[in-house]
Parts: C-alpha cells; structure tokens; sequence
C-alpha cells in the first residue's frame, strides 16, 4: 500500500522541486500535499493524514519544531522526518526529545528522498505488521477467556465441578464468583421467519431491556448455548435483591407475550444459597422454559383462532391458581364451578376454545406444582395423557369434573410432597456404589435408574442429603480410592481408571484438594480413620 507524503517548507522552489522531480507514484509513495509553513499545514495534514510528514526547521509563523510537537501528541503514528540546513546539536536535540524518526541536513538530492523515505516506509510496515500480531494475540487471548468462562458456566449449570475447582478456576480467569446467593436464567430469543421489520425491533428492544435490567441490578455470568440461548447466572449478596429482579423478569415476558410476531422466553431457576445449588437452579430454569414455550405455543394458536379471544374471560387463571395454593378440598366443587362460570359460554362441540383453555391452564397449574413441589412427573406421556382427558370434554359441567379432577392432582402432588424420599435416596446411593467405576456416571443415568427426571432427582437429592449428586459421587471415588491405596499397591493412574477417571491428572489434583494430601503423602502417612467423613465431604479429624 502506498505511503502518503506530505512537505513543508518555506521556499517554494524547494517545494516544487521535491514534488516534481521524484516520480513519487514510481517509488511506491503517494505525494498529498505540501505547505510553506506549519501554520498552514497543520489543517493539510488534519485532511490528508499522511504517513510521513518531511519539515524544514527554520520557517516563518509555526517552525518545523513546533509543527512537529503538535503533530506528535494529535497524530503519533504520522512519522517525522526533520530537514535543516543548520548543522546545530540544539535542532538535533529537540527533534529526539519530540520523537522525530530521522534529523537530516540540506541539501539532500532526491536518491537520498528516495532512500530515506524507503527506510521509513519500511519501519511502518514492521511496526503494523507487530501492531497486527499484537492484536490478532490479544484477540486469541480474549477469545480464549471467553471460552472459559462459557465452559465455567456450562460446568456449573452442568454439576460436573466441584465448589473449590469452580472457585480456583474463577480466580484464574479473574472472575468474581462467590456470593451469598445465586440464581439462574435461560433467555431465549426467537424471531419468526415471516415476522416484519417492526416484529424483529421489538424483540431486539425487549432483549435490550431484560439485559439492562439484570446488569442493573446484580452481578452475572452468562454463557451462550446456542444461537437463540443464553444462560446467565446471577449473583447478589441480598437475597430480596435477586427476588425482586426475578419477580420483575417474570412480570415483563408476561406483558411481552401480547406480541405473536416475536417470541422472548425465559426460563427462572430458584434462589440458591451455595455454589452447587447454581446446578439445581439451573435445571429448574430449563424446566421452566420448557413449560413457558408449552403454554406460549397454545395461547398462540389461540390468537390464530381469533385475535380478540382472551383465555381470562373465559377461566381467571391467576384466581384458579390461587385457590389451589392456598384453599382445600372441601369446597372444591363450589368454588371451581363458581371460577368456571365463563366456561359456560364455550361452545364445546364446534369451538376449540375450550380445549386450549383448559390446556392453557393445565400448564399453568404443572409450572406452579413444579416451583412448589418435587413429586410432579413431567414426562411427555403424562402431558399427553391430560391433554387426551380434555379432549373428551364437550360441556361445561364435563369441564367443571375435569377442573376437579386436576385440582386433586395438585393436592395429591402437595400431600405426596410432605412425604420423605428415604426409598428413592437409598436407590440412588446404591447405584452408584455399584456404578461409580463407570467413566462419565451422570446425574441423567441416576434418574433413568430410578424413573424420574434429573431435575426432579437433583431437588431431592441435595434437600434429602445435604449435598448435590455430584458431590455424593466424588466422595465415593474418593473413599474407594483410598481403600485400594491401603489395599494395593496399584499406581495411581490404575487407581483413577478404576473409579471412573480417565484423567490421572485430575484424579491427583481432585484427590489433593478433598483430602488435603498428594497421593504420595498419603500412601506414606494417611490412614482412611485419620478423616471423618460428612455431609460436606472429608476433612482431616
């Protein structure tokens, strides 16, 4: 690429001769311009922004030191070439402290422009291509942490790291992690192909100000899981705070779902007070969203059925919701019948309003049992089992039985609650006694075992016991491996293999920070009866 030159001096033979007798185009260089003094040339060279400026010292008005210090603090890449016909150290001292790039005298014929402008050209091209390296390392690095700090996310929301490695690894990236309490979103941000300009600003504003609103009012960590998904995991030290903004984002997407063009979902986790819980919360905020995009996609066909239809006119959901949190059944039918009373009006036989309304509530009534419970089964045959008995409804008083029916659903589901889980705990811990040698052993195989979701699982896991299930499976490995340390005389990457880790590394790094000792130390020292063994894991007694 051609370098810009630009010339100033005071005699304008000297201007005329520097400007025509150098093919300026030959030699690779673009001449932009000249002027007779720094006065003049300061707005020129403003205009041009050439490469290198060339000034004579001595010249009316601005001189070429005084041009020279300006341009260096307004334009420090421009490089100055300094001419003089004054062999004076004074000029040549002036001009290094200014940070000129070379001090010549006159005459100079133009081989000697020539050479010398070369060897300046020459000088910006390895400064950019360093400049280039530079940035394109700082670039890698920043792309780097920034994976990192995705994978610290994912591994979080995942359970598939510990307190301590989570904090160490936090630390490395300079990430502030711990808090008092946690929670954890899912954003989804969707546009329909179809959608007009005006569908996709509004979608893009409404994300704008979610984001606004979060960063506003705690600290966070997101994670980018797809192109439509974030994740973000919040922190604060208050926890009204965190409640505030959630109850806030809740009511938002609520005033959002007006809008059938654009499609802004949000799943909500609970409020956790320990670093492991980030995992519960998150899996919470998944089932959330996913029960959020049921409801959103029934009350969307609803719209298509007819704009002006709203689900409240015929069934006050919120009310219906709220008799089942806080009434009983002993006067369920009165008072659902008396809540139902819009439903009166559906005609059942031609219309399908009423088996979106009551599929819309149905949702509804499973999000709020979900949140308060941990006995709700979500699996899709159950969802499409109910969604079967409400479409044999073809009449109000039909209508008004299955509403019942659902609302002892919800009762059964808060009675079931109560009850302890001491069964399903112990065939959760026997599982993996008996499978924690297999190589990625996940919360996901537990709960396939014994026939419930991982989030429902991972909820009453960590209530029941006191730890999350990663936890309770890290100890195990950890406890079997010094059992076959006092045993054996197996190394330590057979050892590792044996309890299910295929990184030796890891397995050393994990086995020094839960016990406190290198595996040497211990094969030396420890004794399996030197620890106590608790909820929290091993400590030295």
């Amino acid at each position: 690429m051609s370098k810009k030159i630009f010339f100033v001096d005071d005699e304008i033979v000297i201007r005329e001769n520097i400007r025509s007798c150098i093919d300026w185009e030959k030699e690779g260089f673009f001449y932009c311009g000249d002027a007779p003094d720094g006065e003049l040339a300061l707005p020129m060279i403003e205009e041009h922004r050439p490469d290198i400026l060339i000034t004579d010292i001595k010249m009316p008005f601005m001189n070429g030191l005084e041009l020279s210090t300006i341009v260096r603090k307004r334009f420090p890449d421009i490089k100055i070439v300094l001419l003089s016909g004054h062999d004076e150290f004074d000029y040549a001292r002036q001009a290094l402290r200014i940070g000129i790039e070379d001090y010549c005298l006159k005459p100079l014929d133009s081989t000697d422009i020539i050479k010398l402008m070369r060897e300046v050209s020459t000088k910006i091209d390895r400064e950019y291509e360093q400049k280039r390296k530079i940035d394109q390392l700082a670039q890698s690095l920043s792309d780097m942490e920034e994976e990192s700090r995705d994978q610290l996310v994912s591994k979080l929301c995942g359970g598939i790291i510990a307190s301590a490695e989570a904090v160490e690894m936090a630390s490395m990236l300079g990430v502030p992690l711990l808090a008092r309490h946690y929670a954890v979103i899912v954003t989804d941000i969707r546009v329909h192909i179809d959608s007009d300009h005006s569908a996709h600003t509004q979608v893009s504003d409404f994300a704008a100000e979610v984001t606004n609103l979060i960063s506003e009012n705690v600290d966070f960590l997101t994670s980018k899981r797809s192109r439509t998904e974030t994740v973000w995991v919040l922190k604060s030290e208050q926890h009204e705070t965190l409640r505030n903004l959630l109850d806030l984002l809740t009511e938002k997407v609520k005033m959002n779902e007006s809008s059938h063009s654009s499609h802004f979902s949000i799943g909500i986790g609970s409020i956790q007070d320990r670093l492991q819980g980030v995992h519960d919360s998150f899996l919470e905020a998944e089932e959330d969203k996913y029960w959020r995009r049921l409801t959103e996609q029934h009350r969307r066909t609803l719209f298509e059925l007819s704009s002006s239809f709203d689900v409240n006119t015929y069934l006050d959901r919120d009310a219906f919701i709220e008799y089942l949190s806080t009434g009983s059944p002993r006067q369920a039918e009165k008072q659902i019948r008396q809540l139902a009373l819009g439903l009166a009006d559906v005609e059942w036989s031609t219309s399908l309003f009423g088996f979106y309304t009551l599929s819309d509530l149905t949702f509804e009534v499973i999000r709020k049992a979900i949140k308060l419970y941990r006995t709700v089964p979500t699996e899709v045959k159950h969802i499409e089992k109910m969604k079967e008995i409400i479409r044999l409804v073809k009449s109000f008083d039909e209508a008004c039985d299955y509403l019942i029916q659902l609302a002892n659903q919800f009762w059964k589901w808060r009675l079931d609650s109560a009850s302890k889980y001491g069964d399903l705990i112990a065939q959760v811990k026997s599982y993996v006694q008996n499978h924690f040698g297999q190589e990625g052993l996940s919360l996901q195989d537990a709960a396939d075992q014994v026939n419930v979701s991982a989030s429902h699982l991972s909820k009453v896991f960590s209530q029941e016991t006191g730890q999350t299930f990663t936890e309770f499976l890290m100890m195990t490995r950890i406890r079997k491996a010094i059992e076959l340390m006092q045993s054996t005389n197996a190394k330590s990457y057979e050892i590792a293999n044996e309890i299910g880790y295929s990184d030796p590394h890891y397995f050393s790094n994990l086995f020094k920070r839960v016990t406190g000792m290198t595996i040497r130390d211990f094969r030396k020292h420890g004794q399996l009866e030197d620890f106590e063994w608790g909820q929290g894991g091993m400590r030295g007694a």
